[in-house]
């Protein structure tokens, strides 16, 4: 009789323990959470690449004003800070300074990164979840785009301000983070 207690007792106190959520699972579900914020967040990839062929990835999160870099093997989180004009990020030893294509990495005051600017290579991402990647190259006044696994090649033309590049099926203009890439007259692609 006193086995069958001490039996039922323990299923008790098992069956109530398995009734509590673990911490581990508030921790993934914690993580999914920041996830999905994450997803929301409005982010914009760049490249830069320097006359020596280093390469800076940016990824700009304008939602949190941050940008997270990636140099020579090394992440760095940057804070967004007031400019004048251009963009200004920095922490306790990095700083990234830009205006238009030309953008500028120092390490504790050093220069470390300056890119060319012949060379600007950027992704973007609408409201649709597609990716556009641009690469422009300013010497030679191209674009090539990529939609959906599509390569287009365009040639740029003059254009008051923005930019506007064409081809004899496809043109893509542009103003600030606003692009738009149209194909036989008809949007395919809008941000």
């Amino acid at each position: 009789m006193k086995t069958k207690k001490i039996i039922s007792a323990i299923l008790i106190i098992l069956f109530l323990n398995s009734c509590k959520e673990s911490p581990k699972q508030k921790e993934t579900e914690a993580a999914e959470t920041k996830k999905t914020e994450q997803t929301n967040d409005e982010i914009v990839t760049n490249y830069a690449v320097s006359k020596d062929g280093k390469k800076l990835e940016m990824s700009f999160n304008n939602t949190k004003n941050m940008v997270f870099l990636n140099f020579n093997g090394d992440n760095i989180e940057l804070t967004g800070q007031k400019p004048a004009s251009g963009i200004w990020y920095k922490n306790d030893h990095y700083e990234l300074r830009g205006k238009g294509n030309i953008v500028e990495l120092k390490k504790d005051g050093k220069l470390i990164f300056t890119n060319n600017d012949k060379i600007v290579i950027t992704t973007i991402k609408n409201d649709k979840n597609q990716t556009l990647e641009m690469i422009f190259d300013n010497t030679a006044n191209t674009a090539t785009v990529y939609l959906d696994g599509t390569e287009i090649n365009l040639n740029g033309q003059e254009t008051a301000s923005g930019i506007f590049y064409k081809n004899e099926q496809y043109q893509l203009r542009g103003k600030g983070e606003n692009i738009e890439l149209n194909k036989d007259g008809k949007v395919i692609f809008k941000k």
